[in-house]
């Protein structure tokens, strides 16, 4: 079965002003679910991501979205690009993955000092803290925390969220934009894109 593809008609038009992208994309890639590949190849999804696209300033087309035919299709990619590979998988989505400059421990305490702004804890038992999921929940509530606080709060959470993805989100997630662009990755690769031109316009 096509994923994100179908008559644009047969689905609403998405406001994409009323969704937080952030949830959006860490729902997007979080770990495979047949509920997920279900919500993944909606019909319509397709066209609504091309006019994401183009409300986000893309100035050529959407990287295709591509196919899977089943739910064990789309499993099967998604581990082999993100969770399974010696030493570490091809593309995986976790910081400490790409930016190796840096101990990965002392990476994760720095990314913990950003979570405890908000009082907010990464679960043991769920992603890692620098994995994108965990990165892209925490700007989620870094941005709800800034709209519901007053007008000086407000300013210093969104310098909060301007430095988070400065100093982490956007130092690595471009290339796994760019691995995702060789491999021409079903679906991954679009999104990815969609995902770091959205970040960049929130950093500006």
């Amino acid at each position: 079965m096509a994923v994100g593809t179908g008559p644009a008609t047969e689905t609403p038009r998405v406001d994409w002003k009323e969704i937080d992208l952030y949830r959006f994309f860490a729902a997007a890639f979080g770990a495979p679910t047949r509920e997920r590949f279900e919500w993944l190849q909606q019909p319509g999804l397709g066209s609504a991501l091309r006019e994401l696209w183009r409300e986000l300033g893309g100035e050529t087309d959407l990287p295709e979205l591509g196919r899977y035919e089943d739910y064990q299709d789309y499993e099967s990619t998604y581990l082999a690009l993100f969770d399974v590979g010696m030493p570490e998988p091809p593309i995986p989505l976790v910081e400490s993955g790409h930016y190796k400059s840096q101990p990965a421990q002392q990476l994760a305490l720095e990314i913990v000092l950003f979570y405890d702004v908000l009082g907010l804890r990464a679960n043991p038992t769920g992603y890692p803290v620098d994995h994108l999921v965990t990165q892209l929940e925490f700007l989620a509530a870094a941005r709800y925390a800034r709209e519901n606080a007053n007008e000086e709060n407000s300013r210093d959470l969104a310098q909060l969220e301007r430095d988070f993805l400065e100093r982490h989100v956007l130092n690595w997630l471009p290339a796994v934009e760019g691995k995702l662009a060789r491999e021409r990755a079903p679906l991954f690769w679009a999104l990815a894109a969609l995902l770091v031109r959205f970040l960049r316009q929130r950093l500006a």
